[in-house]
């Protein structure tokens, strides 16, 4: 095991209350709430009976403790290797993380040893320098609540160039590339950090007012093939969703999601073939189809994969 429970909630849970008892300020209350706060909910049942009784002998019916000194964590030679192997991630290299104290600890593995399924192999380059630079303005921007005077590439417009309420950054796991969500004068932006050309923070500071894109909800039945149910789960974890069980391997999901992202979702969904069917909206089912036709007139594919994606969108093959 990578972590010991020890080392997680219920260790968190015990040193926090200690930690309190050594200050003499625990009470009752603030034990149990302790323990909401950083175990479960039968933790209630043991860790106080534990400190309190003669299991642990860490804690008098006074809640005072016979400890002199506060609980501390210590990180195990592991844990250390661990953070260093996270913390040489490429995109976590982004937000420029502290690696203090880890100078001379060996990865676990490397970014390289990593391989990843289900992800277009054209991501962004997160060693381009005016990337990294450009990441690192917008990050500063979002934490200073400044604008930004962005340029960028775009199909539809000549190099527009705006300033722009940066509101968040998102990470799309599919594409492998980060997106600033911004507010601007006429509408909200969604801006691909790989086609920013020029990022500056922006003369005037006065924010501009999100507008926020309308939800959309798209519902399709599954059938638990391969792991079909805990993919789908994992790969649309930030999404609100609904999950009704109908038999012992199919499922009714209903997602909801930003009318924005209505050609990503479309991809996504395309890419699990024949393990679901989208049952509503039309509109959502009549996209599936039209997706499938361009990529039946601009690649040669398998009927497999046809009949597979078809079923996709709701229909069915012969």
């Amino acid at each position: 095991m990578l972590f010991h429970e020890i080392y997680s909630s219920y260790y968190l849970a015990a040193a926090s209350i200690l930690r309190e008892a050594v200050r003499g300020r625990l009470t009752g209350k603030e034990m149990n709430a302790l323990v909401q706060k950083h175990a479960f909910g039968e933790s209630l049942l043991t860790i106080p009976d534990g400190l309190k009784g003669g299991k642990w002998r860490l804690l008098h019916k006074d809640f005072s403790t016979p400890l002199e000194e506060e609980p501390s964590m210590p990180l195990t030679k592991l844990e250390k290797r661990w953070m260093k192997s996270l913390l040489l991630d490429p995109r976590i290299q982004l937000f420029r993380p502290d690696m203090t104290g880890l100078e001379d600890v060996d990865p676990l593995f490397t970014p390289d040893t990593v391989v990843y399924y289900d992800r277009y192999s054209d991501g962004d380059d997160y060693q381009n320098p005016d990337y990294i630079r450009h990441f690192g303005t917008i990050l500063r921007a979002l934490r200073e609540n400044r604008n930004l005077y962005i340029s960028f590439e775009s199909r539809r417009l000549a190099q527009p160039k705006l300033v722009v309420t940066p509101q968040y950054l998102e990470y799309s796991e599919k594409d492998d590339r980060f997106r600033l969500v911004a507010a601007g004068r006429r509408r909200r932006w969604v801006i691909n950090l790989s086609r920013i050309t020029a990022c500056e923070p922006a003369y005037s500071n006065e924010t501009i007012p999100l507008k926020e894109a309308p939800s959309r909800t798209i519902t399709f039945e599954l059938e638990d093939r391969r792991n079909a149910m805990e993919r789908v789960l994992l790969h649309f974890s930030h999404l609100e969703k609904e999950t009704k069980k109908l038999d012992d391997r199919r499922y009714r999901v209903t997602l909801k999601y930003d009318s924005n992202d209505e050609t990503e979702m479309v991809i996504r969904i395309l890419s699990f073939g024949a393990a679901i069917k989208v049952t509503e909206p039309e509109s959502f089912i009549a996209l599936l189809r039209e997706r499938i036709e361009k990529q039946k007139q601009l690649a040669v594919i398998t009927p497999e994969t046809l009949k597979g994606e078809a079923k996709t969108a709701g229909s069915h093959f012969p």
